[in-house]
This record gives C-alpha cells, sequence and structure tokens, in this order.
C-alpha cells in the first residue's frame, strides 16, 4: 500500500518575491524574446538565452529560459514550472526553472494574464557582497 501523495501546492505569480525556492507555478506565456548567446563566465561554454513574459491573473513576470529550455515555450502556451526559484538579474526579479526543475505544457488553461501588475518592472535595489561595508563578516587582521 502507497502513501497518499500530497496535492502540489502552486504559487501565484502575484506572491512572487526575490530569492524563492522551490517554486511550484502555472502560468501563461505572453511572449519570447529572440535568443541570444553568451559565454559562461564559469566554464566559458556558450549558452543560449531568452526570456519570456509570463504570469496569471494576479500578475506577470520574466522567465529566464536557458538552452533546451527555449524549445519547450511559445506564446499562448500555459506552461508548468516545479521546482522554480526567483533571482534578481540587474534589480529585475526573474523567475527560473533551472537545472533542478522541470519546464513542461500544463493541463490547466489560463484565460487572463494581468500584465499591468508586471513584477519584473520594479526595482530591487542589491547590496553587493564584494563591498567592505556590506560583508557580514569583520576580518581581523594578523598581527606579524
Amino acid at each position: 500500500m502507497s502513501a497518499p501523495s500530497t496535492p502540489t501546492e502552486y504559487i501565484k505569480v502575484g506572491s512572487l518575491k526575490p530569492n524563492l525556492a522551490n517554486i511550484n507555478i502555472i502560468v501563461k506565456v505572453m511572449n519570447v524574446s529572440q535568443p541570444r548567446v553568451i559565454t559562461s563566465r564559469r566554464s566559458g561554454r556558450e549558452h543560449k538565452i531568452a526570456e519570456a513574459l509570463v504570469g496569471d491573473e494576479t500578475g506577470a513576470v520574466l522567465l529566464t529560459l536557458w538552452d533546451d529550455q527555449i524549445k519547450k515555450v511559445e506564446t499562448n502556451d500555459t506552461i508548468e514550472i516545479r521546482n522554480g526559484y526567483t533571482t534578481l538579474f540587474k534589480g529585475s526579479l526573474r523567475l527560473n526553472a533551472g537545472k533542478a526543475g522541470t519546464l513542461e505544457k500544463a493541463e490547466k488553461e489560463i484565460k487572463e494574464v494581468n500584465t499591468k501588475n508586471n513584477l519584473s518592472r520594479t526595482t530591487y535595489i542589491q547590496i553587493p557582497w564584494e563591498t567592505w561595508e556590506a560583508t557580514p563578516y569583520r576580518r581581523r587582521r594578523r598581527r606579524r
């Protein structure tokens, strides 16, 4: 006898904020940008990246799409993202499926999207960790 599976909890776009993890969300794709090629700072490999404006009745947000994810998404599709997360890119909120998350077409239909409440238009102030004042730990100077 298997344990009853708990129903997946979905979050609405209007309640997204920076640095959330393990997000399950169903959104409608409003448009997808042309892919551009970037070079990874870590590995030096080239990647295709595109952005899609997605949303539901509570708001809209930019979804960052990497490589193979770009082919999975078309305008007017309703998609389900499981185990996604939010980040800030240049102070703007972004939704990501990431490597650990999944991005698939959803059965559910979203008729209306509230594009007036575009969460990616809000600019968040990011505190740079590189600056001496912003580091959470003070370093002691060693005596010689």
